[in-house]
C-alpha cells in the first residue's frame, strides 16, 4: 500500500491494546507501521549534458504506531553488494559503497538473506543509512547553450530531458539560472510537451535569475526554456562567468534511482488477530542537482 504524503505526521495515539486489538474507545484508529526509502541526489553535470560526478545519499526510516511492540522483520534485495569492489554480475544486482544500521537492528540474518530484525522504537527513526557513488541513471539530464546575438545580448536555452519512466513524474520542479550583475532586462518562454502540468518562466529582477518551475515533469518528456537577455554593456569573458551553474530542485515520488527494494516487512512471531497497516514509500530528491554553463 502506499500512503499519502501527510500520513507521517499522523498523531501517536495508543489505539490498539497489547494484544493489537483496536480498543473501544478509538475504533477509527489504525495499528500501523511506515517505511519511507528516500534517496538523495547529488549529481554535477558538464556544460554538454555529461555527468560529472554523481551520489545518492538514502535512508530507510520508519514511523511506527504498533502497539505491543512486536519484533520486526525487514527484507532487502537479496543481490544487495557492498563495497564498491564487490563484484556482481554484469547489469544486475545493487552495490552501495557503505551502510550503516540504527544500534537496535539484529543483524543475524544479514549476510545470508539481506535480512535485519529489530524492535522499532516509537515514532521516527531511521533504519539504516547508506551511500552509492559512480555511475546510476540521473533522472533529469540538463542541456544548456548560450549564445551572444549582440555584445550586450544573450540568448540562453535550456533542455531538460526526464529519463524516469512514463509511469512516474517530477514533481515541484524549479530550475533557476543566474544571470550576470549587468543584466537590464530579461524574456523567457518555454515551450512544453503535453502532460506537463503548473509551467511557469520568469525573470527575477532583485536576484538577476532565471526561475523556471513546473509542478509536474512527466516522465519521458522534454521540456525547453529559450531566455533573451540583455545587458548594459558588452559581454566581457568576465561577465560571461556570471551566467550559471544551473540549479534544478525536485521530488519524485514512489521512485528510487538505487534500486533497493523492500522485499518485504513482516512482524516476526505469528500474532493471533495481529494484523497492522503497512505502508512503504520511495522519494527521491534532489540535494544539489547542477550544471555548469
Amino acid at each position: 500500500k502506499t500512503a499519502s504524503a501527510s500520513a507521517v505526521h499522523k498523531p501517536v495515539i495508543g489505539s490498539v491494546d497489547s494484544d493489537g486489538k483496536k480498543t473501544s474507545l478509538s475504533s477509527n484508529q489504525k495499528n500501523e507501521i511506515f517505511v519511507d526509502i528516500l534517496e538523495r541526489l547529488s549529481v554535477l553535470f558538464s556544460n554538454n549534458g555529461y555527468v560529472l560526478n554523481s551520489t545518492i545519499d538514502g535512508c530507510i526510516q520508519m514511523k511506527s504506531y504498533l502497539a505491543g511492540n512486536p519484533q520486526l522483520r525487514l527484507a532487502l534485495n537479496e543481490d544487495l553488494a557492498i563495497g564498491r569492489n564487490t563484484t556482481t554480475s554484469y547489469g544486475s544486482g545493487v552495490t552501495v559503497d557503505d551502510i550503516n544500521f540504527n544500534d537496535c537492528v539484529n543483524l543475524s540474518e544479514w549476510e545470508h538473506g539481506r535480512t535485519l530484525s529489530f524492535f522499532p522504537p516509537d515514532g521516527e527513526f531511521i533504519v539504516l543509512n547508506y551511500r552509492m557513488t559512480g555511475e546510476f541513471k540521473t533522472p533529469f539530464r540538463i542541456f544548456p547553450s548560450i549564445e551572444e546575438v549582440e555584445p550586450n545580448k544573450l540568448e540562453i536555452s535550456v533542455h531538460v530531458r526526464a529519463e524516469i519512466p512514463d509511469n512516474h513524474f517530477g514533481a515541484n520542479v524549479s530550475i533557476e539560472v543566474p544571470l550576470p550583475q549587468s543584466t537590464t532586462v530579461a524574456t523567457c518562454n518555454v515551450v512544453s510537451t503535453p502532460g506537463a502540468t503548473g509551467v511557469n518562466a520568469e525573470y527575477v529582477s532583485s536576484e538577476k535569475k532565471l526561475l523556471w518551475t513546473l509542478k509536474k515533469f512527466p516522465g519521458c518528456t522534454e521540456q525547453t526554456m529559450r531566455a533573451k537577455v540583455t545587458l548594459s554593456g558588452p559581454c566581457t569573458s568576465q561577465i560571461r562567468r556570471e551566467i550559471g551553474p544551473i540549479n534544478m530542485n525536485f521530488e519524485i515520488p514512489m521512485y528510487n534511482v538505487s534500486s533497493l527494494q523492500v522485499r518485504y516487512l513482516r512482524i516476526a512471531e505469528n500474532m493471533p488477530g495481529y494484523t497492522p497497516y503497512r505502508w512503504v514509500r520511495y522519494v527521491t530528491q534532489s540535494s544539489s542537482y547542477v550544471c555548469r554553463l
